[in-house]
């Protein structure tokens, strides 16, 4: 974002008009004009008092800390996660706030700490939560409205999750409406480049990243399938439907958690303990031992991601945090269950 954009708006985050900059400044309205037309550029002497109005440094006014790559957003987001483990909750957010500050122009960026910080609401039992959940949905809606089409379409997405949870189904069919159809397949386009040129190594990691996509898709249909038949009280027809994502998991060579969490879904609805504690203690084992996708020749061309031990210990411990402050009271019928508590206690920390 160039420097007349930013001027622009961070005039209008502050509320302030053209006017009210200009007498601030002891500039004329005109010249503020110029500025956010890109015709001319403020003098050099105005610059620190220019920021501290639009409650910015200089280098981001300057433009100077507008990119910040990929690798460094991944190194971050790592690092946020793990502040929040050890630290808690407010000195995460307080930490994700600081860098959004630091980069306020990057949007990947931001929706990567609201998902995280979205997330992480759910693994702790956080206080004024309503406030920062308020604050999560501002940073979605600021990123809806990204140039960064993938960016846009995530969080518009992630904006029709929470007002469809809210019952607010006009703002959520107004997001739907924004989201584009997609009539041709980049990634398929790009693979058949890749074999006709005789890159086949690339051309197979691209389809075998494609068919995890797709798999990945067709389990959140299935899921969604089952959702249905529970709530309409076609308990055969939602049992057929776990059935079906545990072999769809076995055909393409998935993590099994995958199906277990599609059988916990089942029996925390059914209210089913003894097998929900049974597919619990499985989905545990799993995720002690983690999908190893280089064991499959669907995906050998797919490099795995290195995996710690401690990170695995962390994954449960969030998991069952979040199973123990069951925000939404689906598992209080197991409040007493003597089985169930030992399992919470035993792995979360």
């Amino acid at each position: 974002m160039k420097i007349n954009e930013i001027i622009k708006e961070r005039r209008i985050d502050q509320g302030l008009t053209q006017e009210q900059v200009a007498e601030a400044l002891g500039v004329s309205t005109p010249a503020v004009n110029k500025w956010e037309k890109g015709i001319s550029y403020p003098d050099i002497t105005i610059l620190p008092a220019l920021a501290r109005l639009l409650r910015v440094d200089l280098n981001t006014l300057l433009s100077f800390k507008e990119d910040v790559t990929d690798i460094e957003i991944g190194h971050f987001i790592n690092e946020l996660v793990e502040i929040i483990r050890s630290s808690g909750f407010d000195i995460g957010f307080e930490k994700a706030m600081d860098k959004i500050h630091e980069y306020p122009n990057n949007d990947k960026l931001i929706l990567n700490i609201a998902t995280v910080l979205e997330g992480s609401l759910f693994m702790f039992a956080i206080e004024s939560i309503d406030a920062y959940e308020k604050e999560i949905e501002n940073l979605y809606v600021k990123t809806s409205n990204s140039n960064d089409i993938e960016v846009a379409n995530q969080a518009t997405s992630m904006l029709i999750n929470k007002y469809l949870g809210r019952e607010e189904y006009d703002k959520a069919q107004a997001c739907i409406d924004k989201l584009p159809n997609i009539t041709y397949d980049k990634n398929q386009l790009q693979g058949n480049l890749y074999i006709k040129s005789g890159e086949y190594g690339k051309a197979a990691e691209l389809l075998e990243q494609k068919l995890i996509s797709k798999t990945t898709d067709l389990f959140m249909i299935l899921i969604s399938m089952m959702e249905i038949a529970l709530k309409e009280n076609h308990d055969e027809d939602a049992k057929y439907f776990a059935e079906i994502i545990q072999k769809t998991t076995s055909l393409y060579d998935l993590w099994d958690y995958n199906s277990y969490s599609a059988y916990f879904q089942l029996y925390s609805v059914q209210k089913d303990e003894v097998n929900l504690i049974s597919t619990l203690r499985k989905m545990i084992t799993e995720m002690k031992n983690p999908w190893d996708i280089s064991k499959s020749r669907l995906y050998k061309h797919i490099k795995p991601k290195e995996s710690k031990g401690e990170s695995n210990e962390v994954f449960i411990s969030m998991f069952l945090n979040a199973l123990k402050n069951d925000k939404d009271n689906d598992l209080e019928f197991l409040k007493d269950n003597k089985e169930f508590l030992e399992i919470i206690d035993k792995y979360s920390k």
